[in-house]
């Protein structure tokens, strides 16, 4: 193990998180010890924030320290990151998933960690890969195309061999075998690359209707429900969910220019603007179909391309930014964007995923910690993520 990679061992018993949501108590503790029964399951927390671009992002510390803790894992272990060099951070996380044991939780930081352990994955399953990437954006970006200069922005893009020095792995991932799930916030050089490489795009669904009688999200029938948090409405002590549109708490990300998150080698290659000839290929919308988890099996099913192969011998990768929920439901992240899932649909296409394919790896990420109801949301659906997906 790297020497700046700390490892500790604990049981899934000793691991508790700080805040719990109405969900059956018993149902997620359970849950747990099922998991550390017959799986070895090892959490890898990178506190790393210097590869966001969001005005906030010094949270992302106590939130991959938070996260780590929801995990009912075994082993734990905690890289310490270099704020002022990411590809050193990238290799002290690279040590600590290759020699981690059973199945391997990253526990993020900004999506900026998940190099290392999707490029590890990568290199034990081979063209068998798939990347599942649960977020709101598509972090497609180059250092040319970034309108924010921000790593978080550009790390599946370099997993496919385009990246800044420094923070591309040695063997590229095949764009054909990446879905994203739920993306809805697309830069114009990201529009351009998903058309062009053959990355297939499961969109979020539709917004159900208010009211009493609208019908509830999908979800398997053996998925815990995971409550939506408390409104202004029922509990007058806690604020309401920013507006992604209009709240002042949430501000855009910083220009490249004054960006103190951004570490200045990023910065010096990124153009001032998107070019013209992207911003106009961009124009129309990228298809995206219904975010059921039908549509997400079928779209893995289908990246592994290998002939007589019908994609039943995929290995899946699943990534989670946490913004890829929707932000009235969860707000504690840095770079929102409206019309995401609920947590009981992502539970619900995760579980679909794990049931059908074998799982190569977990990460979650962009966790900013701002309200204690999304605490209470978390906490429950960190542990029901990860019993999905770490089974013997």
């Amino acid at each position: 193990m790297d020497e700046t990679a700390r490892a500790t061992t604990n049981t899934a018993d000793e691991s508790a998180a700080p805040a719990r949501a109405t969900l059956d108590a018993r149902a997620v503790a359970k849950a747990g010890a099922t998991i550390a029964a017959s799986t070895e399951v090892t959490v890898v927390e990178v506190p790393q924030w210097r590869g966001s671009g969001a005005p906030t992002a010094e949270r992302l510390r106590e939130g991959a320290r938070l996260l780590a803790g929801m995990v009912p894992a075994t082993h734990r272990v905690r890289v310490d990151v270099d704020d002022d060099d990411l590809p050193a951070t990238a290799a002290r996380v690279r040590s600590a998933v290759s020699e981690a044991s059973g199945f391997v939780v990253t526990a993020g930081g900004d999506c900026g960690v998940e190099l290392e352990p999707v490029a590890e994955a990568l290199r034990r399953y081979g063209d068998r890969l798939v990347v599942v990437w649960f977020d709101a954006h598509g972090d497609l970006n180059t250092p040319a195309t970034s309108p924010s200069g921000a790593f978080h922005g550009m790390v599946l893009r370099a997993l496919t061999g385009e990246g800044p020095t420094g923070l591309v792995p040695d063997r590229p991932l095949d764009p054909r075998r990446i879905v994203l799930a739920g993306a809805r916030d697309l830069d114009p050089g990201e529009t351009v690359f998903i058309r062009s490489s053959g990355i297939q795009h499961v969109g979020a669904p539709p917004p159900t209707p208010a009211g009493p009688t609208s019908s509830a999200p999908p979800t398997t029938a053996t998925s815990p429900t995971i409550p939506v948090p408390p409104t202004t409405a029922t509990s007058p002590t806690v604020p309401a969910p920013p507006s992604t549109a209009t709240s002042p708490t949430v501000p855009a990300p910083p220009s490249t220019a004054t960006s103190p998150t951004v570490p200045a080698p990023l910065t010096t290659a990124i153009s001032p603007a998107v070019p013209a000839d992207l911003t106009a290929a961009a124009s129309a919308a990228v298809p995206a179909s219904l975010a059921a988890p039908e549509a997400l099996t079928a779209a893995i099913a289908s990246a592994v391309r290998d002939e007589g192969d019908p994609g039943e011998r995929a290995a899946v990768y699943i990534h989670i930014d946490l913004d890829v929920l929707d932000p009235e439901t969860f707000a504690s992240v840095g770079s929102p964007a409206p019309g995401g899932l609920q947590p009981d649909q992502l539970l619900a296409m995760v579980r679909a995923t794990a049931d059908r394919f074998e799982t190569a790896g977990l990460g979650i990420t962009e966790y900013e910690p701002s309200r204690p109801e999304d605490q209470a949301l978390l906490a429950p659906l960190v542990k029901a993520l990860v019993e999905a997906c770490a089974r013997p």
